[in-house]
């Protein structure tokens, strides 16, 4: 049977990066969440590829989850990407292998700009729902959602899973609530909160920073992405269209793409198995090659 084990790395500002390790004994595999998000996400598929005799390790991405909310405030991508590099460095020493990363939204971008701008490092990439470029429609429908009820919270459980299900109405609503407790911290005045930092999205340092000329950077570098690289997209998604999944195949040398059916931005999330599937698919098809 797969257990968890907690670890923790080092970021770049030596801030504390909170994981977990679903050990298969094989080749390693980072996962990287979207923001707003925490490890948690990940936690269905990484059984899925321990079983398959690899391991799978989750990370908290700073100032998310139980990872260091960083007094520095830096929260551009470039901070992001900085972790994702010294991750899978410490991750490459621990196992003497170099590792894949599997990265949603700012995971897949960071992991993206670690490889392009910090590397080369990884030995193949996912990139779960993202690209260079996005429909800034869908950007903002997202930053829309993170930034209501940010400092008020919730007063139970219920209301946030109301506010979930309103802003992902084709997702069916979960019977029990033990899932999202995980992604919410509660707090001294009895209030749930979503369990990242506030200076995520607006501090001076914030992950809006600079943004335009740093997926201006990763798209004119995509060229160099000479890694076998997956994107796996969602059918419905409010982020990556067609146009930019092909985009992105054309421009990166050994890249490929697979829809989701039925699945909108939270690939992972909205059709897990499938999404499963296609990871495990491409993962184990690159170790028999």
């Amino acid at each position: 049977m797969i257990s968890r084990q907690t670890l923790t790395f080092q970021g770049a500002e030596g801030n504390a990066l909170r994981a977990d390790l679903w050990d298969g004994g094989g080749h390693p595999v980072i996962f990287l969440h979207g923001g707003g998000q925490t490890r948690r996400a990940w936690d269905k598929t990484a059984r899925q590829v321990a079983v398959n005799g690899m391991r799978a390790i989750t990370v908290d991405l700073r100032g998310h989850g139980e990872s260091a909310w960083v007094e520095s405030g830096n929260y551009t991508f470039m901070d992001y990407a900085g972790d994702v590099a010294a991750v899978v460095r410490q991750v490459e020493a621990k196992f003497h292998a170099r590792p894949s990363n599997v990265g949603a939204s700012l995971g897949g971008l960071s992991s993206l700009a670690a490889e392009l701008r910090l590397g080369p490092l990884l030995e193949t990439l996912v990139l779960v729902d993202i690209t260079p470029r996005m429909n800034p429609e869908g950007v903002a429908k997202i930053q829309g959602f993170m930034g209501e009820n940010m400092d008020e919270g919730f007063a139970t459980l219920e209301d946030a899973a109301d506010a979930i299900a309103a802003y992902l109405p084709h997702r069916k609503r979960p019977s029990s609530l033990e899932g999202l407790r995980k992604n919410l911290r509660h707090g001294e005045d009895g209030r749930y909160r979503w369990h990242w930092d506030p200076e995520f999205v607006r501090g001076e340092r914030n992950i809006n920073l600079g943004v335009a000329e740093f997926m201006a950077q990763l798209l004119d570098n995509l060229p160099k992405l000479v890694i076998p690289s997956l994107l796996v997209r969602g059918m419905q998604s409010e982020l990556v269209g067609e146009e930019e999944a092909r985009e992105f195949v054309d421009l990166a040398q050994a890249a490929s793409y697979v829809d989701v059916s039925g699945a909108g931005h939270m690939v992972a999330g909205d059709r897990n198995d499938v999404f499963s599937e296609a990871v495990l698919e491409f993962l184990t098809g690159r170790a028999a090659a």
